[in-house]
């Protein structure tokens, strides 16, 4: 039958005898280039012998051990960190967002504690900030007496402004700036104003020592915030910040309190992180409403998609093109839906598997800040009979701010892979070559050896199979014969 025709075939051109086999792997032992298995077959000597054999496996032990650890450690996602100072001609100057500590003028504000209530509920979005129930109260008779109310438009008409009475000198690298030269945002502080908003072409500075330099009025007698509520401060509050990112004051914000000069050296700091499973950036994320990615703009973003679709609208404070949504939706839906997002993680920031993972490349501006008293008496009597006010107004309302670069440079630190696929190679490549002579070329040599080997046990396996039983008739077993003798003669 077939079966039968094969194994003629098998025993003829394919399976050699015993001695050719036996040949075979002398020939491989003596020709390959695996060092030490030839003096294994070749010597005569039974002690010379067996010292050979443990010296080859002992050394191919050693090398499956240390090429084993090497791919564990490459798995393992190992980093170094590099530290690189660049020194510069110029340098981009940074965006500074500059914001009252005192909120809103005094005047327009009729029931105070209600206002900072309601704006605390507003900033809240942004950052967490506990209600106390005494409130609510006083917050539900605003909201029923006042429906068509709008937080958003209070705040831009009846907050902290900049204008020539309350920004006094600004000067950047020796030129006037103006208040025109400032952005408006809201920010948890009200009414803030960036200086060198992404809006602007890049203001560079080419000497170290001359930057920004301002004097604010902060005008208390105009503008107020509430004991009661836990604000008592005064002053000026700043963030120095890349100018494509918005201004973070929750944590980040310098104070320059009243009567003071605050003398700020910056430094640019670049941060290059590798991405997952190295790192813990993503790279192809991206926000809909900001330039480039960063965590606190993807969380803003993220929050505004939840309550865009839990409530209906989008808080003016976050990024979006949704309807504003108003006092009693903020009171009854925004507020508990930012408590929701906060307790069930649904926002959530660090990490490859997070909502918002760490950017690839981040631009921070590390800060040294001094400060000393504002003015000597005769600074004091200039300004007093400058600005026609009392010295005693001059210590409780101007704060001077310089803001310059350390020096011209910028340092780098980026998350580099420590072992890469060529250096892993090579790792690889060296023990083989160290512990047993070996190459590409001396596996290219044992997967020839191992595969030939291979194909001889199934033909033996094949040949060891039982013999198909045949059913042909009787009348068929001479033509059957015949066509047997005629393939087996053909193969």
């Amino acid at each position: 039958g077939i079966l039968g025709k094969i194994r003629l075939c098998l025993i003829k051109k394919l399976l050699p005898d015993l001695e050719d086999r036996r040949k075979y792997h002398e020939e491989f032992a003596s020709s390959t280039s695996f060092h030490g298995v030839h003096n294994i077959v070749h010597t005569q000597s039974k002690v010379r012998r067996a010292l050979w054999l443990l010296t080859v496996v002992g050394c191919l032990a050693i090398v499956i051990w240390q090429i084993c650890s090497r791919f564990i450690y490459y798995f393992s996602w190992p980093t170094t960190t590099t530290v690189v100072v660049q020194y510069m001609e110029n340098v981009k100057f940074p965006a500074v967002t500059f914001c009252n500590l005192n909120r809103f003028q005094a005047h327009a504000v009729s029931n105070l504690k209600t206002i900072f209530f309601i704006w605390n509920v507003v900033s809240a979005i942004l950052k967490n900030i506990s209600m106390e129930d005494k409130y609510f109260q006083e917050l539900n008779y605003f909201l029923l007496g006042n429906q068509n109310f709008s937080i958003k438009d209070f705040t831009r008409e009846n907050g902290f402004y900049l204008n020539s009475s309350t920004l006094l000198e600004c000067d950047f690298f020796g030129k006037p700036c103006y208040p025109q030269d400032f952005e408006h945002v809201f920010t948890e502080y009200g009414n803030c104003f960036t200086f060198n908003h992404n809006d602007l072409s890049a203001r560079r500075v080419s000497l170290s020592g001359r930057g920004l330099h301002l004097l604010f009025d902060v005008q208390q007698d105009k503008f107020t915030d509430e004991p009661t509520l836990g604000y008592t401060d005064a002053g000026i509050t700043f963030v120095v910040h890349s100018p494509q990112e918005l201004p973070r004051f929750d944590g980040l914000g310098l104070l320059t309190p009243v009567g003071t000069h605050a003398q700020v050296a910056i430094r640019q700091l670049k941060s290059i992180i590798q991405e997952y499973p190295w790192g813990e950036c993503k790279p192809d994320i991206k926000l809909q409403y900001h330039k480039i990615y960063s965590t606190n703009g993807c969380l803003l973003e993220c929050k505004a998609r939840y309550i865009q679709d839990w409530c209906g609208c989008l808080p003016f404070i976050l990024p979006g093109n949704g309807t504003e949504c108003d006092l009693l939706k903020f009171y009854k839906c925004v507020y508990p839906a930012v408590y929701d997002i906060e307790i069930k993680g649904l926002c959530t920031i660090g990490t490859h598997n997070s909502t918002c993972p760490t950017p690839c490349e981040e631009t921070d501006y590390p800060t040294t800040v001094t400060y000393s008293n504002f003015g000597g008496e005769n600074a004091i009597k200039y300004f007093s009979t400058k600005l026609n006010k009392t010295p005693e107004y001059i210590r409780q309302n101007l704060v001077r701010i310089e803001i310059k670069y350390h020096d011209l440079s910028y340092k780098i630190t980026q998350q580099q892979k420590a072992l890469t696929i060529s250096e892993l190679l090579a790792d690889v490549g060296g023990q083989l070559g160290l512990f047993c002579g070996a190459s590409m070329i001396t596996i290219i040599e044992l997967l020839e050896y191992i595969f030939t080997n291979f194909c001889w046990m199934c033909i033996f396996l094949l040949l060891k199979a039982p013999e198909m039983p045949q059913w042909n008739n009787p009348s068929q077993d001479q033509s059957t014969r015949k066509e047997k003798k005629r393939g087996i003669q053909e193969c």
